[in-house]
């Protein structure tokens, strides 16, 4: 009877796609696609790149729930991909909510992939993964943000399931991989000096391009000595950053984004 009544328990899902053409010097596009609770909005913008805000219009995110999203970037295009909001993953009666992103990036042209932060519930069960495949020539930017809670909003995340997956391919070859799982006491293993050390908000920013070694000093120039380190080697800067709280964190995270970005400001969604 318990299996029934779970079978019959609607659940969120959605497919969103974009593919991006170059058109007399600008981004257009060329390919969209969204099928579910994923919608694709395109504001206007006063430059040669192309936005694109993702939006989950099943408000977040519980056991069961499945989301797909993806990115083509043709030759010569600038696509910068945002999130309308900080995705939440609630606490999860049964099953896990999957997100999957999958990005290709032609030659000469440049991704940055800027979704808000993930806001991690109590007993919420989250499997995420993101492929990128990359030409030899561009330069794509990732971030992933992740609040265990909100601390203003007195909340704490003891028990739960969060697995990231990260594949990044450039010229067909395996530059970055990342493995991240924090599975079932959370909080005790995010008290650990060797994980978060008690902090509550963490991110990672991943840069790949021809200015990794001239922006690594200006990167740690921003993180400063607190809580956060980068390094770089073979054309990608990586960045680790923790924080106690979203608020703490934003205020090195954007700053670094920015810098990746040649002083270029966040997405206005992430001021709305």
């Amino acid at each position: 009877m318990t299996a029934l009544v779970q079978d019959r328990q609607q659940r969120a899902w959605g497919r969103g796609h974009i593919a991006a053409k170059l058109l007399g010097g600008r981004t257009r596009l060329a390919e969209l696609y969204q099928e579910g609770a994923a919608k694709i909005r395109l504001p206007e913008t006063f430059s040669a790149e192309m936005e694109a805000v993702f939006i989950n219009t099943g408000g977040g995110l519980t056991g069961g729930d499945r989301m797909d999203w993806s990115v083509a970037a043709g030759p010569g295009t600038f696509v910068t991909a945002t999130t309308q909001a900080c995705e939440k993953i609630y606490k999860a009666s049964f099953g896990t909510a999957a997100v999957e992103t999958r990005i290709t990036v032609a030659a000469g042209a440049k991704v940055h992939w800027l979704p808000q932060e993930t806001i991690l519930f109590d007993n919420a069960s989250l499997t995420r993964r993101l492929d990128v495949d990359l030409d030899e020539d561009t330069e794509f930017i990732a971030v992933e943000a992740v609040l265990l809670g909100r601390k203003a909003m007195g909340e704490a995340v003891s028990r739960g399931l969060l697995r990231d997956r990260w594949r990044i391919r450039r010229g067909g070859q395996l530059l970055h991989a990342e493995e991240l799982r924090l599975d079932d006491d959370i909080a005790g293993l995010t008290a650990s000096n060797a994980v978060l050390g008690g902090a509550l908000a963490f991110a990672t920013v991943l840069y790949v391009g021809p200015l990794a070694e001239a922006l690594l000093p200006q990167v740690r120039a921003i993180l400063g000595d607190g809580s956060g380190g980068a390094s770089q080697w073979d054309g990608k800067l990586v960045v680790r950053m923790t924080a106690a709280d979203g608020f703490q964190l934003r205020q090195k995270l954007v700053p670094v984004v920015s810098a990746l970005r040649g002083s270029a400001t966040m997405p206005k969604v992430w001021n709305l």
